[in-house]
């Protein structure tokens, strides 16, 4: 397939550089030094094992520019949350009429309410999408929702190093076996990932955001990783607090966990000393994916009215942390220009 590989950073390398590896047409839309590495070197991707993968020229080659890539057949998107606005626009250059996009997000996607029946059919995430944009430029019936459960970091322009995990669970909104969701399940799985397909990427979307909306705020704040927040008594009960009030919003919308806090915070422990991407977000001097992580939640316990002391506590805390490093950024721009 030719597949276009939308935000080439830790988690897209990962994907895209396996992919090509198993030979798959893929192309890289990326940026900067990052841009000029994968064209230079290829993507180097180092797995868990320390066994490394390296791929380059016609299998796996990098442009700035969406317009310059072609039509293809699937697009994954692999930028963060808040970054889709600012590449939606442009997506369009890269479809055909049967071109599927599979979103990559953490958090609570824009396209949550479509298809998805019930009082909130069509609603709009505005944490997510606040003026509505993405869901305009982005035909929804193009989509396929992933859940991302690999860590990894880009440790270098071109490089990543995989730190645990290689399952991106597939779903199409209405819950429907598709075609098109097998072709890219059996592609992924082709390349050595995991890729089953869900009828219920909601349930999944919940299990992982159950997650994150804790995790990374709180690891964001106090600089602390996985294991040392979770091994941390008071931060331990914090993150239980946060996901049990997230459990009650997303039983109001018709989401039952397959497991339990206690399981989900295991899976989370034995990844061990790893920065979420939002401590590595806080540390490079990046803005923050915290609105569709903490505010989309936020957001749909206000919709459902289920309270949520805690979840909105750390995400006040959270949201002046994005606007100090926000302002700190923009006056570093203009010291350097």
């Amino acid at each position: 397939m030719k597949i276009a590989v939308v935000g080439a950073g830790s988690i897209g390398g990962f994907l895209g550089g396996w992919l090509a590896a198993a030979g798959e047409d893929v192309t890289f839309i990326a940026r900067g030094a990052n841009l000029e590495a994968i064209r230079a070197q290829g993507i180097r991707v180092i797995g868990e094992d320390g066994a490394e993968v390296t791929t380059k020229g016609t299998s796996a080659r990098a442009v700035e520019h969406m317009s310059d890539a072609g039509k293809q057949d699937v697009v994954l998107l692999t930028v963060k949350a808040h970054q889709v606005a600012a590449v939606a626009g442009d997506l369009k250059q890269l479809c055909r009429n049967d071109t599927t996009i599979v979103t990559m997000q953490n958090g609570i996607p824009w396209w949550y309410f479509h298809k998805h029946g019930g009082a909130y059919e069509g609603r709009q995430v505005r944490s997510a999408d606040p003026d509505g944009s993405i869901g305009r430029l982005i035909d929804a019936d193009r989509l396929i929702g992933s859940v991302v459960y690999p860590a990894a970091t880009l440790v270098s322009p071109g490089v990543v190093q995989v730190v645990e995990g290689r399952r991106f669970t597939l779903g199409e909104l209405d819950g429907s076996t598709t075609p098109r969701a097998e072709k890219i399940s059996a592609a992924l799985t082709k390349a050595g990932f995991k890729a089953p397909i869900t009828d219920d990427i909601r349930g999944e979307i919940w299990l992982k955001i159950w997650g994150n909306l804790s995790f990374n705020p709180i690891s964001a704040l106090t600089h602390a990783t996985l294991v040392d927040l979770l091994q941390f008594p008071l931060t331990r009960e914090l993150s239980i607090a946060m996901m049990q009030e997230a459990e009650a919003i997303a039983n109001k919308l018709g989401v039952k966990f397959r497991v339990g806090i206690d399981k989900r915070i295991a899976g989370a422990d034995k990844v061990g000393s790893h920065k979420t991407s939002m401590l590595q977000d806080v540390e490079a001097g990046r803005p923050l994916e915290y609105e569709a992580l903490v505010g989309a939640v936020v957001e749909l316990g206000q919709l459902t009215g289920t309270p949520t002391p805690h979840i909105d506590a750390v995400y006040a805390c959270v949201s002046l942390l994005a606007k100090t490093l926000a302002e700190q950024h923009g006056k570093l721009r203009v010291q350097s220009s």
